[in-house]
């Protein structure tokens, strides 16, 4: 329940996209985003840090998206928040006396300190990596919009879902709108499927290594 709760503003973007366009569905995170925070201060009297970077991200992201009326600000603030992410457990290892999956975990799971430093520089490597499968799929987007856009004026005011590709006279044109609308709607998929299964099999692949030094640890405390 608590990553569909993380994932909220995300499941919302997927949905009002689906519905709407990508302007919509930017609205639509940031509301979710700040009712996401303050829900949470509402029934624990505290913030999570995740959650008030990603809203502090959405708003300022998402607010250029919607000013400036440019996609791409929105489409990079995945990797930018799971980059900040990675650095903040990075840093963690020399700040403070625990790196920061310690501080989260320790309260519930038993470890020894070496074996908190490995996990946290799992977590820092997933981190860098989800920000780059973002990146590599707003690069496959960026491509094609790139050569469609001297084929169609005003292409970045458009939700690309929404153009009528049939209606272009070029047929160029016509071939990459169809590519454009596909490689958009495969980064909107990839947001919320790509992001949300790849932190289920992490946090699965994690939870068995550290079933093994639990265990351990238990019989070492008989």
């Amino acid at each position: 329940m608590k990553l569909l709760f993380d994932f909220f503003p995300i499941i919302l973007f997927f949905v009002a996209y689906k519905l709407y366009s990508i302007y919509v569905a930017t609205a639509v995170a940031i509301v979710a985003s700040i009712l996401q925070v303050s829900y949470s201060y509402y029934k624990n009297k505290k913030i999570e840090k995740m959650h008030l970077v990603s809203m502090a991200i959405i708003l300022v992201m998402g607010g250029a998206t919607l000013i400036l009326h440019d996609k791409s600000f929105i489409m990079y603030k995945p990797s930018i928040i799971n980059w900040l992410f990675a650095a903040g457990f990075f840093v963690s290892e020399f700040i403070g006396k625990k790196p920061l999956i310690e501080r989260m975990l320790s309260s519930h799971i038993v470890l020894i300190e070496n074996k908190w430093r490995v996990i946290n520089r799992l977590w820092i490597g997933f981190f860098i990596i989800s920000g780059l499968a973002n990146l590599y799929f707003v690069y496959d987007y960026n491509l094609v919009e790139s050569q469609l856009l001297p084929l169609v004026a005003g292409i970045k005011d458009f939700n690309v879902a929404d153009l009528n590709c049939l209606a272009l006279v070029d047929e160029s044109a016509k071939n990459l709108c169809a590519v454009a609308k596909d490689k958009e709607s495969i980064w909107v998929n990839f947001k919320l499927f790509g992001l949300l299964g790849m932190t289920l099999i992490f946090i699965l692949l994690q939870g068995l290594y550290l079933s093994k030094y639990i265990q351990q640890e238990n019989q070492d405390n008989k």
